[in-house]
C-alpha cells in the first residue's frame, strides 16, 4: 500500500513538473490573447487536476453557445448558501467587450496561480469569474476593429451576435447573455465586483485607470468606505506593485489638465446594477495605448490586491452591506437622478502628456496630439460628488398587475420577493400618470429612451383581481425595485420602453362630426366653456389653432373616457 501511495506521489510531482499550466497569452509573445477553445480547454484542464476549480456551464450568448463560470473555492464546501453565511464572493467579469481582453488572460493566470498556491491561499473568500461574457463577439476574431488600441494582435468584435454593446444592456436585459448574468449574479450575490475593460480617449501616462460606482448611488454607509478605505488602499497596493492610477479619465476630444468628473455608471452599466445590490463594484479600464502585456499585467495585480484586501477585510464589509440596507427604508426618500456637483472637488497630481495642435495631414485643420516628448505632473481638479436632482418616497409596497409579465420576468429572474393576491381586492394606492417626457432621436441599444420624464401623483382606491402582485420594498433587492418602478429614474423600465403602449391613446373622432357635438358641449356646460375661452386668451398659439381648439374640447369632455391612457400601471402603496 506505501508503495502505491509512493508511487502516485512521485507520478504526481512528474505531472506538474512538466505541466506548467501556462496560458496561450504566457507562451505568445506578450500581444497575443486566448481563442475561446483555448480558454475553455485551458480551464477545464485545471478544473480536472484541481478540486479547488470548478468550471461550470452558467447560461448562453445569443447565438446559443455557452457561458462559463469559474470558481475557485478552496474549502471543502461547496454550497455556496452555507459558504455566503461566513465568507465572502469575489466576482469578476471578462470579455463584455471582446475587443478588450486584458481580463479573460489575466484572471487565466490568477486562477492559475491560486490553485498552484503561488497566491497564498485567501482564508475567506470565494472568487468567481465568468470567462468570457460575450462569447459571440470573441469568436468574432479580427485585427482592425479597435483602431485607436495597441495590441493584442487578434480579438474580438465590441457587438454580440444580435449587435448588443452588453454594457448597455444589464438592466433592460434585452440579450440572452444580460438574462444569463442576472442568474449568475443573484446565484452568487457577491460582495465586491469586477468587470474588465480597456480605456478609450486621452493620451496620459498610466496604465491603470478605474470606475468607481458613485458612492452617492452605493449608499453613503457603504460608499463612504469604498472611496475611503477599500478602494484606496487597492489602489495604494496597486502602486506597490507598479502601477500607479488614476480615476477613468472621462474626457473626449479635450485635454485632462482642466479636470474631470466621475463617470456615472447608471444600473444599465454592469457596476451601475451591482450596485443596486449594495456590491462594491469597479469597472478597471486599462490604457488602451499601454502595451498589451503590461495592460495584463496591470488587470492581474489589481485583481490580485482585491485578494489580498477583501480577505484582510471581509467581516467589515459583510456588517457594511446588511447596515447599508437600513437607509432604503419605507417613508424615506430616494434619490432617483444624480448630478454631478461641480462645487465640491479633490485634486491629485496628475501625470499626463502635453496636449498640442497642429495641422491635420488628412484635412489640414487643427488636430489635437499628444507630445509624449513632454511629460508632465499638473494639479488637477476630480468632481467625485454627486447629488440627487429627484426624490422619491420610499413606499411599503408596489402593486403589479399580472398583466404586466415582462416586469414580472424581470423581478423573478433579480430573485425580488413578490406574493400574489390571494382574492379581489380594492386597495389605497399612490398612482401616476405620465405628465412629460422625451425621446431619443436615433436608436440607442435597441430602444427609443425616454429621459426627462415626469409625472403627476393622486391617491386612489382601485380594483385588482386575484393572482396580481404585491411588492414589499423590505428586502435585499430595494434599489432594482425603485430604479426600475420609478419612471423618473433615469434607467427606469418606463424609460427603456416597457411600458410604451399607454403612450398611444386607443379612440379617436372624426373631426367634421365631432365639430357639432363640440359646440353642444360648449353651449350646455358654461364651466367647460369658460375654462375654453381662458385658453384661448392665455394661449395665443391655441387660439390661432382650430384643430387644437377642438381636440382641447374633446379631451375635457365625457367623450375622452381613456382611462389607460397615460396611466402608469404600476402602483405604490406609502
Amino acid at each position: 500500500m506505501k508503495l502505491k501511495y509512493l508511487l502516485f506521489f512521485l507520478s504526481s510531482s512528474l505531472f506538474f513538473a512538466q505541466h506548467t499550466f501556462q496560458t496561450p497569452f504566457e507562451k505568445g509573445n506578450g500581444n497575443q490573447s486566448v481563442t475561446y477553445d483555448e480558454m475553455n480547454s485551458y480551464y477545464q484542464d485545471l478544473a480536472k487536476n484541481f478540486s479547488t476549480i470548478q468550471y461550470l456551464k452558467k447560461g448562453e450568448d445569443d447565438n446559443g453557445r455557452p457561458i462559463y463560470v469559474v470558481v475557485y473555492n478552496p474549502f471543502p464546501e461547496k454550497d455556496l448558501e452555507k459558504l455566503r453565511k461566513e465568507k465572502v464572493i469575489l466576482f469578476v467579469n471578462n470579455g463584455i467587450h471582446p475587443g478588450e481582453p486584458d481580463g479573460i488572460d489575466a484572471t487565466m493566470m490568477l486562477m492559475r496561480d491560486l490553485v498552484t498556491k503561488k497566491i497564498k491561499t485567501p482564508q475567506n473568500i470565494i472568487i468567481a469569474s465568468v470567462s468570457a461574457y460575450n462569447v459571440s463577439g470573441m469568436l468574432n476574431r479580427g485585427s482592425f476593429s479597435r483602431a485607436n488600441q495597441n495590441g493584442p494582435e487578434q480579438y474580438g468584435f465590441r457587438g454580440n451576435a444580435r449587435n448588443y454593446d452588453l454594457n448597455r444592456d444589464f438592466i433592460k436585459a434585452d440579450s440572452r447573455n444580460a438574462r444569463s448574468f442576472q442568474e449568475i449574479y443573484q446565484w452568487l450575490k457577491p460582495d465586491v465586483f469586477i468587470d474588465n475593460h480597456v480605456s478609450n480617449g486621452a493620451d496620459y501616462q498610466y496604465t491603470f485607470t478605474y470606475i468607481s460606482t458613485f458612492k452617492e448611488r452605493l449608499g453613503n454607509v457603504l460608499g463612504e468606505y469604498f472611496y475611503n478605505n477599500y478602494q484606496a488602499d487597492n489602489l495604494k497596493d496597486l502602486k506597490k506593485l507598479g502601477y500607479e492610477s488614476t480615476p477613468y479619465v472621462n474626457i473626449h476630444g479635450d485635454v485632462p489638465e482642466i479636470g474631470f468628473a466621475a463617470f456615472e455608471d447608471s444600473p444599465r452599466y454592469s457596476t451601475g446594477y451591482a450596485s443596486l445590490f449594495n456590491t462594491l463594484a469597479t469597472m478597471p479600464e486599462t490604457h488602451m495605448l499601454k502595451p498589451y502585456d503590461k495592460r495584463v499585467d496591470a488587470t492581474y495585480k489589481y485583481m490580485f490586491v482585491n485578494v489580498q484586501n477583501l480577505d484582510k477585510d471581509y467581516k467589515k464589509i459583510k456588517q457594511l452591506r446588511t447596515k447599508n440596507l437600513q437607509q432604503y427604508q419605507a417613508g424615506k426618500q430616494y434619490g432617483i437622478r444624480w448630478k454631478i456637483d461641480s462645487t465640491k472637488y479633490s485634486t491629485m497630481d496628475f501625470k499626463g502628456f502635453e496636449g498640442k495642435y497642429k495641422p491635420s495631414e488628412v484635412s489640414g485643420k487643427p488636430r489635437l496630439y499628444y507630445d509624449r516628448n513632454k511629460p508632465f505632473t499638473k494639479r488637477i481638479k476630480l468632481f467625485t460628488t454627486a447629488f440627487a436632482t429627484g426624490y422619491v418616497t420610499i413606499p411599503k409596497y408596489y402593486v403589479i398587475p399580472q398583466s404586466q409579465h415582462r416586469v414580472i420576468e424581470e423581478f423573478k429572474r433579480n430573485q425580488i420577493q413578490m406574493k400574489r393576491l390571494e382574492k379581489d381586492s380594492t386597495i389605497a394606492v399612490e398612482s401616476y400618470k405620465i405628465n412629460d417626457f422625451k425621446t431619443v432621436k436615433n436608436p440607442y441599444e435597441g430602444h427609443y429612451l425616454h429621459f426627462e420624464t415626469t409625472v403627476d401623483t393622486s391617491n386612489k382606491n382601485l380594483n385588482f383581481i386575484t393572482g396580481d402582485y404585491i411588492v414589499p420594498t423590505t428586502q435585499e433587492g430595494v434599489k432594482y425595485i425603485i430604479e426600475t418602478l420609478e419612471p423618473e429614474a433615469l434607467d427606469s423600465f418606463f424609460n427603456w420602453n416597457f411600458f410604451d403602449g399607454i403612450l398611444a391613446q386607443k379612440e379617436y373622432y372624426s373631426a367634421y362630426i365631432f365639430e357639432d357635438t363640440a359646440a353642444e358641449l360648449l353651449k350646455k356646460d358654461k364651466d367647460l366653456k369658460q375654462k375654453f375661452e381662458a385658453k384661448k386668451t392665455s394661449d395665443k398659439k391655441f387660439a390661432d389653432d382650430g384643430t387644437a381648439q377642438l381636440d382641447w374640447v374633446y379631451r375635457n369632455s365625457p367623450y375622452f373616457e381613456e382611462k389607460t391612457f397615460r396611466q402608469y400601471p404600476i402602483y405604490r402603496i406609502l
